[in-house]
């Protein structure tokens, strides 16, 4: 148990479009918590920018709250999900191993042991980053019962999009086709084993449609792409802005349904058996595959996170996953 006075440093968003890195005291070492170096963590295009530009709406702020956020919506707030850090002290089984944690980005911190998930002994740090969307993506494709010779299209090749593209091409007989607005990810579908298409040009008449764009007008072209009888899958999070459908038309005569997916919500269909630590495991083990680094857009320093925020959250560039690197992660890459 450590008795050490010690600091910590995090990343705040300190007001909306504005964050800043605070240190923080650590204190003695709790009986049965873990105290870990950050690695790595991973900052996406979907909720973290809607929380860093306060477009968290007042009804969802307790049910959009991290594990192991501080403060709250719209800021102060220590926010964040995908770090993967090394355990320094606790459990004689756990110390010296790479680990998951939901935990916001921070250079040093503590939690109890049960927060945090040993990595696969083959799965590089640095790719661990994704395990958070790819949980998303897992959820995705059981909320769209997909099966074996499904004609399926995915609308938005983000992460979690290209993530569910990954796994639904590997349900065997699939047709998969990963849709987006920007040609150059045709590359990355391919990669991941789907057909790629300009939204605009992307097949009908399929079994499932996953609309991951983030935009309104990606749900309405997917809406358009379904077949009779087809379920569409809303995967992207709106914040506080209002939608509008085309909820006349054939909707209702093609007897469309559509269904929205959350990651904090198991499936009706899973929640007997699965928990969400045994959905991050396998979310750990699909990591293995190389491919996955194409995920990876960029990496900058932990002390330049206050300064690059906005940027990747306005989705500068070809932002997929931006991995953020700690100065532990130069000694185990």
């Amino acid at each position: 148990m450590s008795t050490e006075s010690e600091t910590a440093t995090a990343f705040w968003i300190a007001r909306p479009g504005r964050g800043e890195l605070r240190q923080e005291p650590l204190p003695p070492l709790p009986e049965g918590h873990v105290q870990v170096t950050s690695l790595y963590s991973g900052v996406s295009r979907g909720t973290e920018s809607l929380v860093f530009h306060g477009h968290v709406p007042a009804t969802e702020y307790q049910r959009m709250r991290a594990p192991f956020q501080v403060g709250d919506f719209p800021g102060p707030v220590k926010y964040g999900y995908a770090s993967v850090a090394r355990v320094d002290s606790g459990p004689d089984e756990l110390v010296g191993r790479p680990v998951f944690c939901l935990h916001p980005h921070q250079d040093r911190y503590q939690v109890p042991a049960t927060a945090v998930t040993p990595l696969p002994e083959d799965l590089p740090p640095g790719r661990a980053v994704l395990a958070a969307n790819m949980e998303t993506a897992i959820n995705g494709i059981w909320d769209a019962h997909i099966g074996p010779g499904d004609r399926v299209c995915v609308i938005g090749a983000g992460v979690v999009g290209a993530l569910v593209a990954y796994l639904a091409a590997r349900i065997p007989g699939t047709r998969v086709t990963l849709a987006d607005i920007q040609q150059d990810r045709a590359a990355l579908a391919q990669a991941l084993g789907a057909a790629f298409a300009r939204a605009e040009a992307a097949p009908g008449d399929q079994d499932r449609v996953i609309h991951v764009s983030g935009q309104p007008a990606g749900l309405e072209r997917a809406l358009a792409l379904a077949g009779d009888e087809g379920l569409v899958l809303e995967m992207s999070w709106y914040g506080d802005r209002t939608v509008a459908l085309p909820l006349g038309e054939a909707f209702h005569a093609r007897r469309l349904t559509l269904r929205s997916s959350q990651v904090g919500r198991l499936p009706p269909s899973h929640a007997p058996r699965w928990d969400h630590r045994r959905r991050l495991a396998l979310a750990l083990e699909l990591l293995q595959d190389p491919v996955l680094e194409q995920l990876i857009s960029g990496e900058s320093d932990f002390t330049a996170l206050p300064r690059v925020m906005p940027s990747l959250a306005e989705g500068a560039g070809q932002v997929l996953c931006h991995r953020i690197r700690y100065p532990a992660a130069m000694s185990n890459p």
